[in-house]
């Protein structure tokens, strides 16, 4: 498997925290998706927008971190803020099918009760992870999909849009050109110690109608558990489903003992990508540590915690790439 690895042209940036042996008040990492990608690709104008707007999102769910909010509406608001982003392949940037539709996915999961709701293939729903969010509070099922997902959403008053909300320019140009695939999330840990993880996506361009990938799968692309960690993925959801990604970590720290960034480097690093899984995850432990993994030569990431840690990168690797 052939992947580059680009040098860090933006920031110096660290894609784990320490193992700590006091807890932060609070953490929040995001995420908008991995891949391979190279600056010079990037103007300085579009560098500073995805900047920007990964900044927006960490303050918006530091902003509820900050006054004792819960992590699962931190999650929730610093989603939203990049599903409204024609920059990331979620909500109004998000890509197309090989019919020319958008087909959006998207969970949350809550660590403190093992709650979860998720949506699939939604075509009409402004920001997807409100509707993700009413099928885990407001119903007895976890995953809906489609019309039946759309219906439930505008019933418990989620914003309904005409699809051409969706329409960009940028993403039905890709269509024409190349695949690609993109995921945007947010994991955090709040005062009272709380996890909840939240991720959403466009899906690859040109998939084929009806695919659903690997974000809306409890236990692949998202994942909460207050026991051990919050994940949310990103990447090739195929493999990711395959195995199970998000859960495996939070099972080889409850059953093997090992830490957040062991858990992270074993399932990326030594399974996933042998298998011809690319992509990365984004992760906080109970104790308040955090990683960025990716095996890619990019991801669109962030991280703010109550100790002053606020960083937001796009290019660089994963530290825990074998060099």
């Amino acid at each position: 498997m052939k992947y580059i690895i680009l040098s860090l042209v933006l920031i110096s940036f660290i894609a784990c925290s320490p193992e700590k042996s006091s807890r932060s008040e609070y953490v929040l990492v995001i995420h908008g998706g991995a891949g391979l990608m190279d600056p010079k690709d990037f103007t300085p104008e579009l560098k500073k927008a995805y900047l920007d707007k990964l900044q927006e999102a960490l303050d918006s769910g530091e902003t509820v971190l900050k006054t004792g909010g819960a992590a699962l509406d931190a999650v929730v608001a610093s989603v939203k803020v990049i599903e409204d982003s024609p920059l990331f392949n979620a909500g109004k940037g998000s890509v197309f099918s090989e019919t020319g539709e958008n087909e959006m996915d998207a969970a949350i999961m809550n660590g403190k009760d093992l709650s979860a709701g998720a949506v699939a293939g939604v075509r009409t729903i402004k920001n997807p992870i409100l509707g993700a969010r009413k099928v885990m509070e407001e119903s007895k099922h976890v995953l809906l999909v489609r019309d039946g997902a759309e219906k439930f959403a505008k019933e418990h008053g989620v914003e309904i849009v005409d699809p051409s909300y969706f329409f960009t320019q940028k993403r039905y140009d890709a269509l024409i050109k190349a695949q690609k695939h993109g995921t945007v999330g947010a994991v955090a840990m709040d005062k009272a110690g709380n996890l909840a993880a939240a991720t959403s996506t466009g899906g690859m361009t040109n998939k084929m109608t009806g695919r659903v990938g690997d974000t809306p799968i409890i236990g692949a692309g998202t994942y909460a558990n207050n026991n051990t960690c919050a994940v949310s993925a990103t990447g090739h959801g195929e493999f990711f489903i395959r195995y199970t990604v998000a859960h495996d970590i939070s099972a080889l720290m409850e059953y093997k003992g090992l830490t957040l960034e062991e858990a992270a480097k074993e399932v990326i690093f030594n399974k996933l990508l042998p298998a011809g899984g690319t992509g990365g995850v984004i992760a906080v432990d109970k104790n308040g540590n955090y990683t960025m993994t990716f095996n890619t030569s990019g991801m669109f990431r962030g991280v703010a915690t109550s100790d002053g840690d606020h960083k937001v990168a796009i290019f660089g690797h994963s530290p825990l790439i074998p060099q």
